[in-house]
């Protein structure tokens, strides 16, 4: 066994004791040792990676990040592949780009997991992959739900399910068209891997009758992630909603009265746009993503009527975060939400400087701004930073939860989109309280009110409009 072997699996440099056994076998022997998954070694499966016993139909792993789901996903696959030649697997990715560089190539992937004598060739014009027993498996993309109309499988492995693309009903009419065809082999079985979204796909494989859940905390994989990572983000997100789901596992909820619901943000998701707004900068505020715009241009231009940079500023440096949000307003009349560059517990310069840095970046028509917290200090604080800088300030005479509803209305009518996933901010949103209270994280929606002035100023015109000064 080899440190260039991606097929060999790491083993604890303080465990002398597996390290003498695995000294006296040749490297085949080794490696079979080794990626013997279920063994019970110590930095092999922790319990919830384990397949349940029983008769269940959907295998639903759903933990923290970091919680190893990938790699049971993997390891099923394998022993499924390795034990029944006549084995047909659907490999279905949230798109074709992440089954491949996740399911398949990745560090937990089917290839790296695979001792070398029985490793999986992969064909990637075909999207298949072929055992030497003749096993096979193929690639799909969430996004093409048609892809699965037709083909039959014997087994599943369907990846990070609670962030496949909800518009127009994808994830679900994916899903069922798995289902239609798992019609091969005598057990046909799933296993869905995913970190816990409250997406109406995740809510309906966590209540049916044939799903067995498995999962955990971050924490539960302890023995391999290093101690400063799970520190950092216990400190980082440790008590809040975001946590909870993030590192904890858990399912959140719906807050009944909420203004919005997290089944409303996954109908309102779509892909990121390929270009950075009309900028060309990188910077806090710049979106990774997979997919490109449904209208690009060859610099950006043309993508947006307007584009919008709305900052709620703290009342001090030391409590609640400045609110930063990136909004356009599309060609086709539809405003969609970009980036979230808010940050916490910062000076009058920081954040007056990431404000500044997300209008440089996107090419903002205009930077609106809630003046309420000393209106003056806002603008010369924004102006001490960038004097070009198109400012607008914004007088609240409404409590936030008040000036939401209006916004809210738009998320209901299909007039905005999130440009991908902005977890802190739709934390904040979905505790916002129709009748004016606030029930989700931190003291303040200061995030949330921040896209509120965003898409009022974009998209409900003067009658609705704050009153307003301009400098």
């Amino acid at each position: 066994m080899t440190q260039d072997d991606p097929g060999a699996f790491a083993i604890d440099a303080a465990d002398h004791h597996i390290k003498a056994i695995l000294a006296g076998l040749d490297e085949p022997q080794a490696n079979r040792i080794v990626a013997g998954w279920d063994n019970h070694f110590p930095n092999f499966a922790h319990p919830g990676q384990l397949a349940p016993a029983g008769d269940w139909q959907v295998w639903l792993v759903m933990g923290g990040r970091g919680f190893g789901k990938t790699r049971a996903g993997a390891e099923w696959v394998r022993s499924i592949a390795e034990g029944d030649m006549l084995a047909r697997i659907a490999l279905v990715g949230a798109t074709l780009g992440e089954a491949r560089s996740v399911m398949v190539e990745g560090e937990s992937g089917l290839i790296a997991i695979s001792p070398q004598e029985n490793r999986p060739s992969f064909e990637p014009s075909l999207h298949r992959l072929r055992w030497p027993n003749g096993a096979q498996a193929f690639l799909y993309s969430a996004a093409e739900p048609e892809s699965l109309r037709g083909p039959q499988h014997s087994h599943a492995w369907c990846d990070e399910i609670g962030k496949w693309p909800a518009a127009h009903e994808r994830s679900t009419r994916c899903w069922d068209n798995l289902l239609l065809g798992l019609r091969l082999g005598k057990d046909q079985r799933i296993v869905a891997t995913t970190t816990p979204r409250n997406t109406p796909l995740v809510r309906r494989i966590f209540g049916s009758e044939g799903t067995v859940v498995t999962g955990g905390a971050t924490r539960a994989n302890s023995a391999n992630l290093p101690t400063t990572f799970i520190a950092a983000m216990e400190r980082e997100f440790g008590g809040s909603t975001l946590g909870r789901q993030e590192l904890g596992g858990e399912l959140i909820e719906e807050i009944e009265g909420a203004l919005w619901s997290r089944e409303l943000l996954e109908r309102c998701r779509e892909s990121p746009p390929t270009l950075q707004g009309r900028g060309t900068g990188g910077g806090d505020c710049a979106v990774a993503h997979d997919s490109p715009h449904p209208n690009p241009s060859p610099e950006g231009e043309g993508l947006w009527k307007r584009l919008i940079v709305a900052v709620d500023p703290p009342a001090s440096s030391n409590g609640d975060a400045c609110g930063i949000v990136v909004a356009a307003l599309g060609q086709d009349g539809i405003a969609r939400v970009l980036a979230d560059a808010s940050v916490e517990n910062a000076s009058p310069e920081r954040w007056a400087k990431a404000v500044a840095n997300a209008a440089a970046v996107w090419g903002a028509d205009r930077v609106v701004a809630e003046a309420n917290q000393g209106g003056a200090m806002v603008a010369s604080v924004l102006r001490a930073t960038d004097v070009a800088l198109p400012l607008r300030l914004v007088h609240a005479t409404r409590g936030k939860a008040a000036r939401a509803e209006p916004v809210a209305a738009l998320y209901e009518a299909g007039k905005v989109r999130h440009c991908g996933m902005f977890a802190a901010l739709e934390d904040q949103l979905c505790g916002l309280m129709a009748g004016g209270s606030y029930e989700g994280p931190g003291r303040s929606p200061d995030r949330a009110d921040a896209l509120v002035w965003a898409l009022t100023e974009l998209m409900l015109g003067q009658k609705a409009r704050p009153r307003i000064s301009s400098f």
